[in-house]
């Protein structure tokens, strides 16, 4: 049988004679208007094939790119023994212990990964801009920086510890010098006791939790928070009350600043962390990171509520682009907490991100609809709860150019 092929040249086909060599009919017609006509069509549709790989491409290409790495997999375990690896993420019993999970999942990350930078999530405004991210962040700060400082400052949980120990012992020894006195009936007869001054030396002990006066002064490693701006950290200082006996953390943290003249000493900082990092102090931030870790001294920078990508300032183009594989790309998540509506999702590393809806059948009041690898964008969040309560169909599996623009777009919102 004579087999008939097309030729994609401007020229029309007919049947004609037989190649003996590949049993087909070939016959070529010249009509300039007909070439002209089909080069016109070619050109189209190579055009319009160009337009949808391109768009293919860049949803695969971009996509990765512009997601928070969690590093579950890349992250590279010096134990396979650390426990909680691909499994859910538990909902914290309160503020502290949501601040407790995070410092201890930093810690891990130093121990067992091989990273040394990474990023703190907090935020259960569920929506509320009554207070600011600084604002709002500082309760979990302190109870976070506390936590964090005893378990990477040398030093540091053993100071603690001996504060603990000396205020236990000087209740214990105040009640027993109270029960020997007996009822005072004056003022003037318990100056007159001996143990008078050893009293007030107790008391003295007890009300500022064990606490000695010269230990408010730490020549060790330093636990360095960096603020947004040097008005910040102010602040800080005095409702931390840093540097004395009431301190609500460790002597080993000093607070500053991104901002402005660099003039304190870094040589002994170990740990660096920046609270609130904002968009405008991007440059200050990388500037800081770069020069203290290139020191060698710095075990771990920790970002806390980094928001160092804005519209307003970055862009959402090549700046922004640009910072995130700088930056944001390599911060491992060791902690993420945000409330939702209906719910929340959570994430303790290694586990998984899990997402969390309220459910007063359930032990806590919560249960859990979805783990994953990755971070999912707030849309995907949104179609998680759609598709657990029947409010939408599961999308189906499989690649496609609706599902590489999905993605595409998925992307984008997460910018």
């Amino acid at each position: 049988a004579h087999h008939e092929t097309f030729c994609f040249l401007p020229c029309e086909y007919t049947p004609a004679t037989v190649n003996p060599k590949y049993n087909c009919q070939f016959k070529f017609s010249h009509d300039p208007m007909l070439g002209e006509r089909k080069i016109r069509q070619t050109s189209t549709m190579i055009r319009l094939c160009a337009s949808i790989l391109s768009i293919i491409a860049a949803s695969s290409a971009f996509t990765p790119s512009i997601q928070i790495k969690t590093h579950r997999h890349q992250t590279l375990l010096k134990s396979s023994q650390l426990a909680g690896i691909g499994q859910p993420t538990e909902l914290p019993d309160s503020l502290e212990d949501a601040a407790q999970q995070a410092a201890k999942c930093c810690d891990d990350l130093v121990k067992f990964g091989d990273r040394n930078r990474c990023r703190v999530d907090f935020d259960t405004s569920v929506g509320d801009e009554t207070y600011t991210t600084l604002k709002s962040s500082l309760t979990f700060g302190v109870e976070f920086i506390k936590s964090l400082s005893y378990a990477l400052i040398p030093g540091a949980q053993q100071l603690k510890q001996d504060q603990m120990m000396r205020d236990i012992q000087a209740k214990a020894e105040l009640t027993q010098l109270e029960g020997e006195i007996g009822p005072i009936e004056s003022e003037e007869e318990l100056r007159n006791n001996p143990n008078f001054e050893r009293i007030n030396q107790l008391q003295q002990i007890v009300a500022n939790s064990g606490v000695m006066e010269e230990e408010t002064k730490w020549n060790g490693p330093i636990f360095r928070v960096y603020f947004p701006d040097e008005g910040s950290a102010a602040l800080a200082r005095r409702d931390w009350k840093i540097n004395t006996v009431e301190a609500l953390v460790p002597p080993c943290v000093s607070l500053s600043s991104v901002g402005g003249v660099q003039a304190h000493d870094t040589t002994r900082d170990v740990v660096n962390l920046f609270f609130c990092p904002k968009a405008s102090e991007a440059e200050f931030v990388e500037d800081i990171l770069y020069k203290t870790e290139a020191g060698g001294n710095i075990v771990l920078s920790v970002f806390l509520n980094p928001n160092l990508v804005d519209m307003g300032v970055t862009g959402f183009g090549m700046a922004g682009r640009m910072l995130r594989e700088r930056l944001l790309d390599d911060l491992a998540v060791s902690y993420y907490l945000r409330t939702l509506q209906w719910g929340a999702l959570t994430r303790a590393w290694p586990s998984d991100f899990s997402v969390w809806q309220e459910d007063e059948n359930s032990d806590g009041g919560y249960r859990l609809i979805k783990s994953l690898d990755n971070l999912p964008s707030n849309p995907e969040v949104e179609d998680i709860y759609d598709i657990e309560n029947g409010l939408m169909n599961a999308p189906k599996d499989g690649p496609g150019f609706l599902n590489a623009l999905g993605d595409f777009v998925n992307g984008m919102t997460r910018l």
